[in-house]
Protein backbone atom coordinates (compact mmCIF):
# COMPACT_ATOMS: atom_id res chain seq x y z
CA UNK A 1 0.00 0.00 0.00
CA UNK A 2 1.09 3.59 -0.58
CA UNK A 3 0.46 6.54 1.73
CA UNK A 4 1.13 10.04 0.47
CA UNK A 5 1.15 13.30 2.40
CA UNK A 6 -1.37 14.71 -0.07
CA UNK A 7 -3.73 11.71 0.21
CA UNK A 8 -3.93 11.59 -3.58
CA UNK A 9 -1.86 10.81 -6.64
CA UNK A 10 1.84 11.24 -6.14
CA UNK A 11 5.05 10.54 -7.99
CA UNK A 12 8.62 10.24 -6.86
CA UNK A 13 11.96 8.94 -8.07
CA UNK A 14 13.67 6.24 -6.05
CA UNK A 15 16.67 3.93 -6.45
CA UNK A 16 15.22 0.97 -8.34
CA UNK A 17 18.02 -1.41 -7.33
CA UNK A 18 17.74 -0.64 -3.60
CA UNK A 19 13.95 -0.96 -3.64
CA UNK A 20 14.14 -4.22 -5.60
CA UNK A 21 16.78 -5.63 -3.23
CA UNK A 22 14.59 -4.74 -0.24
CA UNK A 23 11.51 -6.41 -1.79
CA UNK A 24 13.51 -9.52 -2.73
CA UNK A 25 14.89 -9.89 0.80
CA UNK A 26 11.47 -9.76 2.50
CA UNK A 27 9.31 -12.88 3.05
CA UNK A 28 6.94 -13.61 0.15
CA UNK A 29 3.83 -12.99 2.27
CA UNK A 30 4.93 -9.50 3.41
CA UNK A 31 2.64 -6.49 3.15
CA UNK A 32 4.77 -3.54 2.10
CA UNK A 33 3.76 -0.01 3.11
CA UNK A 34 5.38 3.02 1.50
CA UNK A 35 5.02 6.54 2.86
CA UNK A 36 6.50 9.72 1.42
CA UNK A 37 7.55 12.88 3.18
CA UNK A 38 9.72 15.65 1.75
CA UNK A 39 12.66 14.00 -0.01
CA UNK A 40 12.36 10.56 1.57
CA UNK A 41 10.30 7.39 1.25
CA UNK A 42 9.79 5.09 4.22
CA UNK A 43 9.28 1.43 3.35
CA UNK A 44 7.79 -0.73 6.12
CA UNK A 45 7.12 -4.47 6.20
CA UNK A 46 6.45 -6.18 9.49
CA UNK A 47 9.16 -4.94 11.86
CA UNK A 48 11.49 -3.95 9.04
CA UNK A 49 11.82 -0.28 8.21
CA UNK A 50 13.86 1.44 5.47
CA UNK A 51 14.30 5.16 4.82
CA UNK A 52 15.31 5.93 1.23
CA UNK A 53 16.31 9.18 -0.43
CA UNK A 54 14.22 10.36 -3.37
CA UNK A 55 14.57 12.86 -6.20
CA UNK A 56 11.84 15.07 -7.71
CA UNK A 57 9.70 13.18 -10.21
CA UNK A 58 9.56 16.28 -12.41
CA UNK A 59 13.29 15.91 -13.07
CA UNK A 60 12.91 12.35 -14.41
CA UNK A 61 13.81 12.26 -18.13
CA UNK A 62 10.69 10.72 -19.68
CA UNK A 63 11.30 9.55 -23.24
CA UNK A 64 8.47 10.58 -25.53
CA UNK A 65 7.10 8.55 -28.40
CA UNK A 66 7.84 9.98 -31.82
CA UNK A 67 4.90 11.73 -33.47
CA UNK A 68 5.60 10.39 -36.95
CA UNK A 69 3.72 7.21 -37.85
CA UNK A 70 6.08 4.29 -38.29
CA UNK A 71 5.72 0.84 -39.82
CA UNK A 72 3.46 -1.33 -37.62
CA UNK A 73 4.36 -5.02 -37.35
CA UNK A 74 2.62 -7.69 -35.24
CA UNK A 75 4.37 -10.89 -34.17
CA UNK A 76 3.75 -13.45 -31.40
CA UNK A 77 5.67 -12.77 -28.19
CA UNK A 78 7.20 -16.24 -27.94
CA UNK A 79 8.16 -16.14 -31.62
CA UNK A 80 9.89 -12.76 -31.25
CA UNK A 81 11.69 -13.90 -28.11
CA UNK A 82 12.95 -17.07 -29.84
CA UNK A 83 14.16 -15.06 -32.87
CA UNK A 84 16.07 -12.62 -30.66
CA UNK A 85 17.70 -15.45 -28.68
CA UNK A 86 18.89 -17.05 -31.95
CA UNK A 87 20.98 -14.01 -32.84
CA UNK A 88 21.68 -11.86 -29.76
CA UNK A 89 24.78 -13.81 -28.71
CA UNK A 90 26.54 -12.79 -31.95
CA UNK A 91 26.27 -9.05 -31.22
CA UNK A 92 29.45 -7.13 -30.44
CA UNK A 93 29.73 -5.92 -26.85
CA UNK A 94 31.81 -2.72 -26.80
CA UNK A 95 33.13 -2.48 -30.33
CA UNK A 96 34.50 0.83 -31.59
CA UNK A 97 32.32 0.09 -34.65
CA UNK A 98 29.27 1.19 -32.64
CA UNK A 99 26.80 -0.08 -35.27
CA UNK A 100 27.81 -3.68 -34.38
CA UNK A 101 26.73 -3.21 -30.72
CA UNK A 102 23.13 -4.06 -31.59
CA UNK A 103 20.89 -6.09 -33.88
CA UNK A 104 19.71 -5.27 -37.39
CA UNK A 105 15.91 -5.24 -37.52
CA UNK A 106 14.86 -5.38 -41.18
CA UNK A 107 11.33 -5.50 -42.53
CA UNK A 108 11.27 -6.39 -46.22
CA UNK A 109 8.12 -7.39 -48.14
CA UNK A 110 6.52 -10.04 -45.91
CA UNK A 111 9.69 -10.94 -43.96
CA UNK A 112 11.21 -9.80 -40.68
CA UNK A 113 14.98 -10.38 -40.74
CA UNK A 114 17.08 -10.06 -37.58
CA UNK A 115 20.89 -10.12 -37.77
CA UNK A 116 23.72 -9.90 -35.24
CA UNK A 117 27.46 -9.79 -35.98
CA UNK A 118 30.69 -8.81 -34.26
CA UNK A 119 32.77 -8.91 -37.45
CA UNK A 120 34.07 -12.44 -36.78
CA UNK A 121 30.77 -14.33 -36.92
CA UNK A 122 27.23 -13.54 -38.04
CA UNK A 123 23.86 -14.93 -36.97
CA UNK A 124 20.82 -14.46 -39.23
CA UNK A 125 17.21 -15.41 -38.63
CA UNK A 126 14.00 -14.62 -40.47
CA UNK A 127 10.26 -15.13 -40.21
CA UNK A 128 7.21 -14.56 -42.38
CA UNK A 129 4.90 -11.68 -41.45
CA UNK A 130 1.14 -11.43 -41.89
CA UNK A 131 1.33 -8.70 -44.56
CA UNK A 132 3.71 -6.95 -46.97
CA UNK A 133 5.73 -3.85 -46.05
CA UNK A 134 8.07 -1.43 -47.74
CA UNK A 135 11.68 -2.18 -46.91
CA UNK A 136 12.83 -0.56 -43.67
CA UNK A 137 15.76 -1.27 -41.36
CA UNK A 138 16.98 -0.03 -37.99
CA UNK A 139 19.72 -1.10 -35.55
CA UNK A 140 18.36 -1.94 -32.09
CA UNK A 141 20.78 -1.22 -29.20
CA UNK A 142 22.19 -4.14 -27.22
CA UNK A 143 20.46 -3.10 -23.97
CA UNK A 144 17.07 -2.96 -25.68
CA UNK A 145 17.53 -6.47 -27.09
CA UNK A 146 18.49 -7.92 -23.69
CA UNK A 147 15.53 -6.23 -21.97
CA UNK A 148 13.12 -7.53 -24.62
CA UNK A 149 14.31 -11.10 -24.11
CA UNK A 150 13.69 -10.70 -20.35
CA UNK A 151 10.26 -9.06 -20.71
CA UNK A 152 8.61 -11.02 -23.55
CA UNK A 153 6.24 -13.81 -22.46
CA UNK A 154 6.26 -17.37 -23.74
CA UNK A 155 2.76 -16.78 -25.15
CA UNK A 156 1.07 -16.64 -28.53
CA UNK A 157 -0.22 -13.11 -27.82
CA UNK A 158 1.04 -10.53 -30.29
CA UNK A 159 3.69 -7.94 -29.63
CA UNK A 160 3.12 -4.74 -31.61
CA UNK A 161 6.27 -3.21 -33.10
CA UNK A 162 6.28 0.31 -34.51
CA UNK A 163 9.43 1.05 -36.50
CA UNK A 164 10.22 4.72 -37.16
CA UNK A 165 13.40 6.24 -38.57
CA UNK A 166 14.94 7.10 -35.17
CA UNK A 167 12.87 5.02 -32.75
CA UNK A 168 11.28 1.60 -32.26
CA UNK A 169 8.27 1.13 -29.95
CA UNK A 170 7.33 -2.26 -28.55
CA UNK A 171 3.94 -2.88 -26.96
CA UNK A 172 2.94 -6.23 -25.41
CA UNK A 173 0.79 -7.17 -22.42
CA UNK A 174 0.80 -4.08 -20.21
CA UNK A 175 4.38 -3.16 -21.16
CA UNK A 176 5.45 -0.39 -23.51
CA UNK A 177 9.13 -0.14 -24.39
CA UNK A 178 10.42 2.85 -26.36
CA UNK A 179 13.94 2.57 -27.75
CA UNK A 180 16.23 4.87 -29.67
CA UNK A 181 18.07 3.22 -32.55
CA UNK A 182 21.78 3.20 -33.38
CA UNK A 183 22.60 5.66 -36.13
CA UNK A 184 24.90 3.85 -38.56
CA UNK A 185 25.12 1.53 -41.55
CA UNK A 186 24.92 -2.17 -40.70
CA UNK A 187 27.13 -4.50 -42.82
CA UNK A 188 25.49 -6.10 -45.88
CA UNK A 189 24.75 -9.54 -44.45
CA UNK A 190 23.92 -10.94 -47.90
CA UNK A 191 27.59 -10.57 -48.86
CA UNK A 192 28.70 -12.43 -45.72
CA UNK A 193 26.33 -15.42 -45.93
CA UNK A 194 27.92 -17.83 -48.44
CA UNK A 195 26.10 -19.86 -51.08
CA UNK A 196 27.39 -23.00 -52.76
CA UNK A 197 29.45 -24.45 -49.88
CA UNK A 198 29.62 -27.95 -51.39
CA UNK A 199 31.40 -29.80 -48.55
CA UNK A 200 28.93 -30.45 -45.75
CA UNK A 201 27.93 -32.87 -43.04
CA UNK A 202 25.04 -33.09 -40.59
CA UNK A 203 25.71 -34.26 -37.04
CA UNK A 204 24.00 -34.66 -33.70
CA UNK A 205 24.36 -31.37 -31.80
CA UNK A 206 24.75 -33.07 -28.41
CA UNK A 207 27.60 -35.18 -29.80
CA UNK A 208 29.56 -32.33 -31.40
CA UNK A 209 29.02 -29.80 -28.58
CA UNK A 210 30.68 -31.72 -25.72
CA UNK A 211 33.52 -32.79 -28.04
CA UNK A 212 34.19 -29.13 -28.86
CA UNK A 213 33.93 -28.17 -25.20
CA UNK A 214 36.52 -30.81 -24.27
CA UNK A 215 38.87 -29.83 -27.08
CA UNK A 216 38.56 -26.15 -26.12
CA UNK A 217 40.08 -26.82 -22.67
CA UNK A 218 43.59 -26.95 -24.16
CA UNK A 219 43.11 -24.22 -26.77
CA UNK A 220 45.06 -20.96 -26.55
CA UNK A 221 43.34 -18.89 -23.83
CA UNK A 222 43.42 -15.68 -25.88
CA UNK A 223 42.69 -16.84 -29.45
CA UNK A 224 40.68 -20.01 -28.63
CA UNK A 225 41.76 -21.69 -31.88
CA UNK A 226 40.69 -25.19 -32.84
CA UNK A 227 41.39 -27.16 -36.04
CA UNK A 228 38.56 -29.01 -37.76
CA UNK A 229 40.20 -31.76 -39.83
CA UNK A 230 37.75 -33.40 -42.23
CA UNK A 231 38.40 -36.59 -44.15
CA UNK A 232 36.19 -39.39 -45.48
CA UNK A 233 33.46 -39.95 -42.85
CA UNK A 234 35.74 -38.57 -40.14
CA UNK A 235 36.05 -35.35 -38.16
CA UNK A 236 38.95 -34.53 -35.86
CA UNK A 237 38.90 -31.55 -33.49
CA UNK A 238 42.46 -30.60 -32.53
CA UNK A 239 43.67 -27.84 -30.20
CA UNK A 240 47.10 -26.83 -28.90
CA UNK A 241 48.40 -24.07 -26.66
CA UNK A 242 51.63 -22.24 -25.81
CA UNK A 243 52.55 -24.93 -23.25
CA UNK A 244 52.76 -27.49 -26.09
CA UNK A 245 49.68 -29.28 -24.74
CA UNK A 246 47.30 -30.90 -27.22
CA UNK A 247 43.74 -32.20 -27.26
CA UNK A 248 42.20 -34.35 -29.99
CA UNK A 249 38.60 -35.49 -30.40
CA UNK A 250 37.56 -37.85 -33.20
CA UNK A 251 33.99 -38.27 -34.44
CA UNK A 252 32.47 -40.54 -37.06
CA UNK A 253 30.31 -38.51 -39.43
CA UNK A 254 28.60 -38.98 -42.76
CA UNK A 255 31.00 -36.92 -44.89
CA UNK A 256 31.94 -37.88 -48.47
CA UNK A 257 33.48 -34.48 -49.33
CA UNK A 258 37.00 -33.09 -49.81
CA UNK A 259 39.70 -33.46 -47.15
CA UNK A 260 39.93 -30.13 -45.28
CA UNK A 261 41.93 -28.68 -42.39
CA UNK A 262 40.46 -25.36 -41.17
CA UNK A 263 41.00 -23.31 -38.01
CA UNK A 264 38.19 -21.55 -36.10
CA UNK A 265 37.63 -19.77 -32.82
CA UNK A 266 35.99 -22.61 -30.91
CA UNK A 267 33.98 -20.22 -28.72
CA UNK A 268 32.02 -19.05 -31.77
CA UNK A 269 31.13 -22.66 -32.64
CA UNK A 270 30.17 -23.54 -29.05
CA UNK A 271 27.98 -20.40 -28.87
CA UNK A 272 25.74 -21.42 -31.75
CA UNK A 273 25.44 -25.02 -30.52
CA UNK A 274 24.43 -23.73 -27.07
CA UNK A 275 21.85 -21.33 -28.50
CA UNK A 276 19.78 -23.74 -30.56
CA UNK A 277 17.54 -26.58 -29.42
CA UNK A 278 17.82 -28.46 -32.69
CA UNK A 279 18.84 -32.10 -32.42
CA UNK A 280 20.93 -31.86 -35.60
CA UNK A 281 23.07 -29.13 -37.16
CA UNK A 282 24.67 -28.94 -40.61
CA UNK A 283 28.22 -27.65 -41.14
CA UNK A 284 29.16 -26.52 -44.68
CA UNK A 285 32.55 -25.50 -46.14
CA UNK A 286 34.01 -24.54 -49.52
CA UNK A 287 37.77 -24.89 -49.03
CA UNK A 288 40.48 -24.50 -46.39
CA UNK A 289 40.29 -20.69 -46.53
CA UNK A 290 36.51 -20.29 -46.48
CA UNK A 291 34.02 -19.55 -43.75
CA UNK A 292 31.94 -22.21 -42.03
CA UNK A 293 28.19 -22.02 -42.61
CA UNK A 294 26.03 -23.61 -39.92
CA UNK A 295 22.37 -24.28 -40.68
CA UNK A 296 19.50 -26.26 -39.14
CA UNK A 297 18.02 -29.10 -41.25
CA UNK A 298 14.41 -28.23 -40.36
CA UNK A 299 14.74 -24.43 -40.42
CA UNK A 300 15.71 -22.82 -43.75
CA UNK A 301 15.35 -19.35 -42.14
CA UNK A 302 18.40 -19.63 -39.85
CA UNK A 303 22.04 -19.19 -40.89
CA UNK A 304 25.23 -18.76 -38.86
CA UNK A 305 28.60 -17.88 -40.40
CA UNK A 306 32.02 -18.13 -38.73
CA UNK A 307 35.15 -16.72 -40.37
CA UNK A 308 38.22 -18.99 -40.40
CA UNK A 309 41.43 -18.25 -38.45
CA UNK A 310 45.04 -19.22 -39.08
CA UNK A 311 46.40 -21.70 -36.52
Amino acid sequence: SVDSAANGDFATTISAKKLLDICRSLPDSSDINMATSDSRVTVKAGKSRFNLQTLPAADYPVMTKTQTQGTLVAIGQRQLKDLLKQVEFAMAQQDIRYYLNGLLFEVSANRLNIVGTDGHRLSFTSTELKQNYEKQEVILPRKTVIELIKLLDDSEEDAQIEIASNQVNFSFGNIKLISKVIDGKFPDYNRVIPTGHQNSFTADRLTVLPAMQRASILSNEKYRGIRMVLSNNNLKLISTNSDQEEAEEELEINYPGDSLDIGFNVTYLIDVLNNTNNEEVTFSFADANSSCLITLPNNPDYKYVVMPMRI
